[in-house]
This record gives C-alpha cells, sequence and structure tokens, in this order.
C-alpha cells in the first residue's frame, strides 16, 4: 500500500508485539513500523494500528488462558484470507483460534475468529 493507508483500524494492546506477530502470521500482513508502544501492519487492503495500552491502565487488565471472548462490542472486523483452513491453524497454533459456524456469503465463506487477548473478528475466504 503505497502512501498514507485510506482505512484501517487503531487496536489497543496489552501485548503489542504478540498481536502483531499474531495477525501477521493468520491474515499475512507486513509490517511497516514498529517503535515502542505503536506497530503498524497491513495488507493490501487494510491497515492495522497496534497501540500499546499504557501501563497505568495496563495494571487493571486481566487476560484469561485462553482468552475470555470480547464479543459483545459495536464493531467487528473481518479480513478476507486465503483459506479458512489454514487461517484457523495458524490461530490456534499463536494462541488465538476460528470458531462457530461458517456461513455462506455471495462470493465468500466466512467464520468468526479471535486473537491472544479476546479481540473478535471474521475471517472470510473467496469462492
Amino acid at each position: 500500500m503505497p502512501g498514507p493507508a485510506r482505512a484501517g483500524a487503531v487496536l489497543f494492546a496489552m501485548d503489542a508485539p504478540r498481536l502483531a506477530s499474531f495477525y501477521e502470521h493468520v491474515l499475512a500482513m507486513k509490517r511497516l513500523h514498529d517503535t515502542q508502544g505503536l506497530i503498524v501492519i497491513e495488507s493490501p487492503d487494510f491497515q492495522l494500528v497496534l497501540h500499546a495500552i499504557p501501563p497505568e491502565i495496563l495494571a487493571g487488565i486481566t487476560i484469561e488462558t485462553p482468552p475470555a471472548l470480547r464479543e459483545d462490542v459495536a464493531m467487528k472486523l473481518f479480513f478476507t484470507v486465503d483459506s479458512l483452513a489454514d487461517a484457523a491453524a495458524r490461530a490456534a497454533e499463536l494462541s488465538g483460534g476460528v470458531f462457530g459456524e461458517e456461513w455462506q456469503g455471495p462470493g465468500f465463506r466466512v467464520r468468526d475468529a479471535f486473537d491472544p487477548e479476546g479481540n473478535v473478528f471474521q475471517v472470510r475466504e473467496l469462492t
């Protein structure tokens, strides 16, 4: 993606390096920028900014193992992957996962997934 991204999201993270690695491997994203507390990764379609949660706030947050899913939120992002099965295998290896039923849409199949901190997103495979 040349130049500034036109679309993306900021995800506040307890462990930004761990989440960056998760999304790089599961969604085939590339790391663009990495400084203390801020990591930027992207695909040809989307840019994800991982922003470390400040220590004074982090002290009051606990992530369980496995993580409690953060499903009751107003927004759920989706990402296209080459293979739902491959994304599920990579996510499981990296302390995340793909869960629930598979839905068929016009030209794609989709499943819900979660990262190591319990953030829920969808993965789509084009058909």
